[in-house]
């Protein structure tokens, strides 16, 4: 280091006194790291923000193995254990090796309750005596199994019942608060907050993405899990998983409404597979039948290199992406892989997210791993 070099030392703005500067000329850099070790020890020096990461599993085989590896990297486990009904009917257990493993390694866990169905949800949002029934399932399962919190993962719910889900939302939260339990909810991606012209975008909007009310749903919440993927999918033509300019419009719309601190950036860890269909032979009518398959990145690396294909990055999505040429038919490939992984990891750090949450272990690139920092 060069004779008479500037070192600032940032402190607490609560603390009446400050290092101005060190000048560097003959002062030993034991004396630099004495000092920095009393400055840390009176509380001068302030940590970074250190962001957390959320990882949701299946019970698949690879899913729980890559938890096994990799739990050191993670702060809180999400395994997809539970199914809710329209009276409030909660069925499924934890798998009792995760569980224990989980605890022993002090991790958050906070399991995922899952409906998936707009019949159901609109009856459950309207009928009282069903979300009793709910509640007191989601206290018997924390309470029993020791977990932290419950994960609300309702979707594909009218924007008509956007009322109906706040209030159901809140109530959980209400009574899962008085146990000392948290409660977190996934959401849909919702900029620009309305409808556009196509009939796709309409149909998203009324099914998928209207019924999220975020500046509600954050005033109750401990967590929103802000599910930045699916934006091409086999409903759409092909194209990225979550691309970057779409993850952006959606995180700077989603932070209007709700709190750095209460906010997860989601990450897809998996892609889509798109390709020609079969066009419906058993059936009187044929008719175009382009589709795509979720897929995850082993599966596509095994395909590229199968048939050839070649990986480009798009520099303006920030995503990997191939074609194969199979049975003379074009079939296209989106994914996610070290690199845009960490791109989307780092944003959520630089916009001083609480975190990211992640779908779902067992379909990543192992690479990942190699970047994430260790927790314990």
């Amino acid at each position: 280091m060069p004779p008479h070099t500037g070192v600032a030392f940032v402190l607490n703005a609560n603390q009446k006194f400050l290092f101005e500067y060190i000048w560097i000329t003959e002062v030993s850099m034991k004396q630099i790291l004495y000092a920095l070790i009393v400055a840390s020890s009176i509380g001068m020096i302030q940590p970074a923000h250190a962001q957390k990461t959320e990882f949701w599993m299946s019970n698949e085989a690879t899913s729980v193995a890559s938890f096994m590896a990799h739990k050191d990297k993670i702060d809180i486990i999400s395994p997809t254990w539970y199914q809710i009904d329209q009276n409030g009917f909660v069925s499924g257990e934890p798998q009792p090796v995760v569980l224990k493993t989980a605890k022993d390694a002090h991790l958050t866990i906070i399991p995922l309750f899952a409906l998936f169905n707009p019949d159901k949800a609109h009856a459950l949002f309207n009928d009282a005596k069903a979300q009793d029934a709910l509640i007191a399932s989601l206290l018997r399962e924390c309470k029993e199994n020791g977990y932290d919190g419950a994960n609300l993962d309702i979707e594909d719910v009218l924007w008509t019942d956007r009322d109906g889900l706040s209030s159901l939302v809140k109530k959980i939260v209400d009574a899962l608060h008085k146990e000392h339990l948290q409660v977190q909810i996934d959401v849909v991606p919702n900029a620009p907050g309305h409808s556009g012209e196509t009939a796709f975008s309409t149909w998203m909007f009324q099914e998928w993405r209207g019924a999220y009310d975020l500046k509600s749903l954050a005033d109750s919440v401990d967590l929103i899990c802000l599910m930045t993927y699916d934006q091409n999918t086999r409903w759409t033509e092909p194209g990225p998983v979550d691309g970057w300019v779409w993850t952006n419009q959606n995180l700077d719309y989603a932070l209007k409404s709700v709190p750095k601190s209460k906010l997860s950036l989601g990450i897809a860890l998996y892609g889509y597979h798109w390709y020609t269909g079969e066009p419906g032979f058993d059936g009187k009518d044929r008719i175009p039948h382009p589709t795509a398959d979720y897929i995850s990145y082993a599966n596509t690396i095994y395909l590229r290199d199968t048939y050839g294909g070649k990986t480009e990055w798009d520099e303006e999505e920030h995503t990997p992406w191939f074609f194969i040429n199979r049975d003379q038919m074009r079939e296209w490939f989106f994914y996610t892989d070290k690199r845009a992984f960490m791109d989307r990891f780092d944003l959520a750090k630089k916009s001083g997210l609480q975190g990211v949450c992640a779908w779902v272990l067992g379909e990543e690139d192992p690479a990942i791993w190699d970047a994430i920092p260790a927790k314990r």
